[in-house]
């Protein structure tokens, strides 16, 4: 039993290592490095932003960190990969988990570029950037659920973009999803970005597995 397990987890690291070096980093750089950008605009010029516009910046850089996300499930050999004992799920939480901390990282230096006399509560405007990056990985994970894209990563770009433009419109009123952070609905609102989250993460999850029919016919 000791054996196996070690087996297990030399086998996990061999992947990791292996999965690693297919990240999209490219994007996930280019899209970091414009979300700090984003929300270092008044440290760089030396502005004094009012809360709702640091508000405005933060959310513009989770969107972007989002957008970088959903290149994270492509794989150039993804067709090649279905017959390997590893499920897919766990090739995809991996990817996850390898990007995780330097998610965390990248967030929290765009909390700390924004000034702080402007800056919303951060467990607040941090829920939400988790949801819209839940969501992109979602979006991400039901796109390789569903097609035989090996790069699904610019349309599922396009679809996020499309309903961050097009949710604070249709959004009903009364979710208060898009308050300031000085609205009373502030809390309530936050209550809903985390079942949201929870939502979108259990879609995701979902649509991991290789459906038996598509991976016999391979």
């Amino acid at each position: 039993m000791r054996g196996l397990t070690a087996v297990r987890g030399a086998t996990t690291v061999d992947l990791a290592g292996a999965l690693w070096r297919t990240l999209p980093w490219h994007a996930l750089a280019a899209a970091g490095a414009l979300g700090l950008l984003v929300a270092g605009a008044p440290l760089a010029t030396g502005a004094e932003p009012a809360p709702w516009q640091t508000l405005l910046l933060l959310r513009g850089a989770a969107l972007i960190g989002a957008l970088g996300l959903a290149f994270l499930l492509d794989d150039p050999a993804r067709h090649l990969t279905v017959p390997v004992p590893t499920p897919r799920l766990v090739r995809q939480v991996l990817r996850v988990a390898l990007v995780a901390p330097l998610a965390v990282l990248w967030w929290t230096a765009a909390l700390l570029l924004t000034p702080s006399a402007s800056r919303p509560p951060a467990g607040g405007v941090t829920l939400e950037a988790v949801a819209v990056g839940a969501l992109a990985l979602a979006a991400a994970a039901l796109a390789v659920r569903l097609t035989d894209e090996a790069r699904p990563g610019p349309y599922v770009a396009a679809v996020l973009l499309l309903t961050a433009v097009l949710a604070p419109l249709l959004a009903p009123e009364d979710w208060a999803l898009f308050v300031q952070a000085g609205d009373p609905r502030w809390s309530v609102g936050h209550d809903r970005w985390a079942v949201l989250a929870a939502a979108v993460a259990l879609v995701g999850a979902v649509c991991g597995p290789e459906p038996l029919g598509r991976k016999a016919g391979r």
